[in-house]
């Protein structure tokens, strides 16, 4: 058997995605850019596709701009919004994934910007009164906080961020990539200015995604060619990936509750089963089901000979995770998420991440297997 439970990293592709896909592929190869009938017919099909996944989340196909994924549009988002308003405050956690860490670090290292890092507690949750007093004491900030974070789940009241961040006139982002398609967001209503999405994190194609402006904040492009994307991103458009996009995140939409049940039954079945038959484990980030992405659970097992080795053996074995450990000095390469909430350097942790594709038959086997590796490194 072979198990695949990183579903944080990458998910299968959807079969009636690669369909849509393949229909397109077959039939259509005109430039949208073009004015003639070939470009005319491949600039529908991008619209419509923009149409169709504003209408889900409650917004103007005007906010929609198509990019090669989360990181890109991450980039496009933290460069162009703390430039163009003339931003010299930024306010993120150290649990951000990299696309947002290292683009603030790098902004601050070069002048301009002053970057401050919000608390957090043990379990990955945001302290909001320590936001509201790095809002006050600081002149205008760019805010970016992810809603739910890619290695422990834990999830980010980002309507509570965004009152907050309305409250003190500061722009507000927030990689949303491990809850687009998992959740709903109606962004008529969320204060929300940036928020990112990338396909192959909802059984979707990867190198295309989206990111959605608020049409109260205006910025320049970050990638500068033709007039693609209404003059804001310059580049012959992924028509092939936008149209699959569109149409995973509609199967997304259809099958969203649905899902979302299964996988949480499937994730909490998990935590019992290790509870049960693995003695000594732990489990990083938030727990309860209301604060934590249901298609992730972080797990930190017990000490053990060849620590190191644990994922390397799981994927002998069988069963493709992902994970590491918290860094134990400034030279480790290790989970800087888990180092930033204390997690103890010497018990190794793997994520184990969910999809509607996966069974209580796989969970068992998996569960089995860690039994084994821990007694025999016990």
């Amino acid at each position: 058997m072979r198990v695949y439970l990183d579903n944080a990293a990458t998910t299968a592709l959807d079969p009636d995605v690669l369909k849509e896909m393949y229909k397109v592929m077959e039939t259509q190869f005109g430039n949208p850019s073009s004015i003639h009938a070939h470009g005319r017919e491949v600039r529908t099909l991008i619209e419509r596709s923009r149409k169709t996944i504003a209408n889900l989340l409650h917004t103007s196909p005007a906010e929609i701009f198509f990019t090669s994924g989360g990181t890109e549009a991450d980039n496009m988002a933290i460069r162009c919004g703390i430039i163009d308003h003339k931003l010299t405050h930024a306010i993120t956690s150290k649990l951000e994934h990299h696309a947002v860490i290292h683009t603030l670090q790098s902004m601050e290292k070069a002048g301009v910007i002053k970057l401050s890092y919000v608390n957090v507690d043990k379990k990955g949750n945001i302290d909001y009164d320590h936001l509201e007093t790095l809002l006050k004491d600081n002149e205008r900030s760019f805010v970016s906080l992810m809603h739910a974070n890619n290695e422990l789940g834990t999830l980010t009241d980002i309507e509570r961020v965004g009152e907050l961040c309305e409250a003190h006139n500061a722009l507000f982002h927030s990689d949303t990539v491990q809850t687009v398609g998992h959740y709903k967001h109606d962004l008529s209503k969320l204060k929300v200015h940036f928020m990112v999405c990338a396909a192959h994190k909802l059984h979707g194609p990867k190198g295309v995604g989206f990111l959605h402006i608020n049409h109260k904040v205006k910025i320049n492009p970050m990638i500068y060619g033709g007039s693609q994307e209404r003059n804001m991103r310059g580049g012959t458009e992924n028509i092939y990936g936008i149209v699959g996009l569109a149409k995973a995140i509609e199967a997304a939409y259809a099958e969203m509750d649905e899902h979302q049940a299964y996988i949480q039954e499937l994730k909490s079945y998990m935590k019992a089963q290790l509870e049960q038959d693995v003695p000594g484990v732990q489990f990083n980030g938030e727990t309860d089901p209301a604060k934590s992405l249901y298609t992730v659970l972080n797990v930190s097992f017990p000490e053990m000979e060849m620590a190191d080795m644990l994922l390397f053996n799981l994927d002998i074995a069988g069963i493709s995770a992902s994970g590491g450990s918290a860094c134990s000095s400034g030279t480790d390469i290790g989970s800087h998420v888990l180092t930033a909430i204390g997690a103890s350097p010497d018990r190794p942790s793997v994520r184990f991440s969910f999809s509607k594709h996966n069974t209580k038959e796989e969970i068992d086997f998996t569960v089995a297997k860690l039994k084994s590796l821990c007694m025999v490194n016990a």
